[in-house]
């Protein structure tokens, strides 16, 4: 992959873009919210739709000259409805957290009450975050996971939710390695006659191809990211019933956003397409199996897992037992030095700061898109546990790191 346009007009620029491609086939990405997309969504994102202002929606369009964008759009929310069987998707959010925004904008008031999972133990910054928006906005509370199991405990979520009285009830996590019963959170949702709102940001994909529980039909709102399991063009979506169709789109625009930014529509038309395809099943099969397979590294290596396991592409690992010493700071920068790429990540019960926690994060569908399989997985972990219990000795980080080159090479990213 090559910048030669780039490098006509800004060779600063260019030396970056090259860098970063360079970057990430030489390092192993493992960030559980990332992911490589196919040159084709690439393509589509940097598309002459970045020229056109498309403010409104498929035929109720602010400007003229639209026709080719609602083409765009419509193949978008289409696909979408085929993908997650949704009766009405929104595919103009930026990002999955605005996504939640709309959502927000569509149920609650300001001073309102959200019951979200806490941050340190999964939750996201916009599930109510006191330096988010919405946590500023709205009075927020939390539910947690059961400290010895790591799972989530739905009685416990249930009293919560009759104790609180909250607007709404979140449910949806970027740190909780474990499947997530939905209509036990329904069940604690209705008993506070609120709202439930399932953010799928992380596990999008996985929902898709059937690897995981849907709670499309069974949340009011369900939203999520487009460019993590899902593997689409960067931003959010949100997925609803007819009920609250038009509410969602006023919420978006003009509620929350004024145009959207169409080049990344057309990134996940593409990206969608790609996921109705058989072989993305097999692929989503493939993330859970890796993570399942890097776990069982780590366990075979003394680390301890957050709930014992993983359901989903990624793994929560507490230090604390196994390296009391190390934060997962520690961990994230060693690792990072030798091409491993995740990050520090608070866990269940932390002590320590979340700026530099106790514990790491990892995901599967980065190598999973690079063709590892379970073995590579197991390798992988051996690699990180290693470093983990040797970050500083000289030969240790060598090994690993040609061990890295090595993985790299085999499994280029972009031919």
């Amino acid at each position: 992959m090559h910048h030669e346009r780039v490098r006509a007009v800004d060779p600063a620029v260019a030396d970056a873009l090259d860098a970063e491609v360079s970057r990430q086939h030489d390092t192993l990405a493992m960030i559980a919210s990332e992911n490589h997309a196919s040159q084709a969504v690439l393509e589509a994102q940097g598309s002459a739709l970045t020229n056109k202002y498309a403010e409104g929606y498929p035929g109720e369009r602010y400007y003229a000259g639209c026709e080719h964008a609602d083409e765009v759009e419509r193949l978008a929310i289409d696909r979408a409805k085929e993908l997650w069987g949704a009766e009405h998707v929104n595919v103009q959010p930026h990002s999955g957290t605005q996504a939640n925004m709309g959502v927000y904008l569509t149920t609650l008031d300001p001073g309102d009450r959200i019951l979200s999972l806490d941050l340190s133990h999964g939750g996201h910054l916009s599930h109510g975050h006191p330096a988010n928006f919405a946590g500023k906005l709205y009075e927020v509370a939390h539910y947690e996971v059961d400290p010895e199991t790591g799972y989530i405990d739905y009685e416990e979520l249930r009293e919560t939710a009759e104790e609180f009285d909250p607007d709404i009830v979140v449910s949806g996590y970027s740190a909780y390695p474990r499947a997530v019963d939905f209509e036990r959170v329904q069940e604690a949702a209705d008993a506070a006659n609120a709202y439930h709102l399932a953010d799928i940001a992380h596990i999008t994909g996985l929902v898709a191809a059937g690897v995981h529980p849907s709670p499309v039909g069974i949340a009011d709102f369900v939203t999520g990211s487009t460019h993590k399991t899902i593997r689409a063009g960067r931003g959010g979506i949100i997925m609803t019933s007819e009920e609250h169709a038009d509410a969602i789109d006023a919420a978006i625009f003009p509620g929350g956003q004024g145009g959207p930014l169409m080049h990344n529509v057309a990134g996940k038309a593409v990206g969608f397409a790609e996921a109705l395809e058989p072989e993305f099943e097999e692929y989503a099969s493939r993330i859970v199996e890796n993570a399942r397979a890097l776990g069982d590294a780590f366990e075979a290596s003394g680390l301890t897992l957050v709930s014992g396991g993983t359901d989903t592409h990624l793994v929560l690992c507490d230090l604390r037992e196994s390296h009391p010493e190390t934060t997962g700071g520690d961990a994230e920068g060693a690792l990072e030095d030798v091409g491993i790429v995740l990050n520090k990540n608070t866990v269940p019960g932390e002590t320590r700061s979340p700026f530099n926690p106790s514990g790491i994060r990892a995901g599967t569908a980065a190598l999973t898109t690079r063709g590892f399989d379970e073995a590579a997985c197991r390798e992988v972990g051996d690699l990180i546990a290693r470093i983990v219990d040797d970050p500083e000795d000289a030969d240790v980080r060598g090994e690993v790191s040609d061990a890295v080159d090595r993985l790299c090479e085999e499994h280029p990213i972009y031919e």
